[in-house]
């Protein structure tokens, strides 16, 4: 994680303004900021995304190929999350310095899908056995001003959201082999079920409080925080905490109530902003990096 230097009076300001439930930006401790969110951007993708919230930047996207099935699991498809931090988000990340950064990451990512409830990999089996599709989900880091991993988070539900799959048909040949056939009509695509993809939300213990969607001055002033996983039906797939802080569990039961309070109100925006803009059809201008 991107770190800056921070003076002793800085961080009892920070420290006094949660206590105050009154943050430097005038925020309250469970309010989070604005995002920007924009899906569709690179046409080479089958779906991609870019979202902004404050100074944190993250591009996603997603491509598919067909593969064979793992010999344990031979009715479902493939889901790899493969995380790059770019230099140009800090200095910090030069040569190897954001390898460990882009690890939790996805490790974050995959404890977020791995239950079959938030993310049904049957859904990626073309032929049981012999072929399926095997996703790849590519997240940039353009820029890291703290809240990184629900940017993240956030970002890949709206990019698998965009996420169109081609139709395919599937059938054995006598000698067992595998016939895979691709749709003439690059139209003729399959749209992914993004209803239980989860949401991922921060929450940093500052003092005796926990706040949302922290900022990086605040996740300096933050000994421990609580990564959790929420599906839209309230349902937590995965906790991880960080931080070198300890906790009491009072304290952690907190955490995990506003989470999920957090974490809905999350996922009814975000759906809401991707519903109205797949409504704007073709004719949705396209920002992508002019602003």
């Amino acid at each position: 994680m991107a770190e800056i230097p921070l003076s002793l009076g800085e961080k009892t300001f920070i420290l006094h303004g949660v206590d105050a439930d009154f943050r430097n930006d005038g925020r309250k401790r469970c309010e989070y900021r604005s995002l920007e969110i924009e899906t569709n951007l690179m046409q080479q993708t089958h779906g991609s995304s870019r979202l902004r919230i404050g100074n944190t930047d993250v591009l996603v996207g997603v491509k598919v190929e067909i593969d064979t099935p793992y010999v344990d699991r031979p009715h479902e498809g493939k889901l790899e999350f493969f995380v790059d931090c770019s230099a140009n988000a800090t200095p910090e990340f030069e040569g190897k310095g954001g390898d460990d950064l882009a690890t939790e990451i996805s490790n974050i990512l995959s404890l977020a899908y791995q239950s079959p409830d938030a993310f049904d990999l049957k859904t990626l089996c073309i032929l049981p056995h012999k072929k399926c599709w095997k996703m790849f989900v590519d997240i940039l880091i353009l820029q890291c001003g703290g809240n990184l991993f629900d940017a993240v988070g956030t970002a890949v539900k709206a990019a698998l959201y965009n996420t169109e799959i081609p139709r395919v048909t599937a059938a054995t040949l006598d000698g067992g082999e595998a016939d895979i056939q691709l749709s003439d009509d690059p139209f003729d695509c399959i749209k992914l079920d993004v209803t239980n993809y989860p949401i991922i939300v921060t929450l940093c213990k500052i003092g005796e409080n926990c706040i949302v969607d922290p900022t990086l001055e605040e996740e300096m002033c933050s000994p421990a925080s609580t990564i959790i996983s929420v599906m839209p039906n309230g349902n937590i797939t995965s906790i991880v905490k960080t931080g070198y802080g300890s906790m009491q569990d009072t304290t952690l039961i907190k955490m995990l109530e506003m989470g999920k309070i957090i974490a809905l109100k999350l996922n009814d925006a975000l759906m809401d902003g991707l519903k109205k803009e797949t409504e704007l059809g073709p004719t949705r201008p396209i920002v992508g990096f002019l602003r």
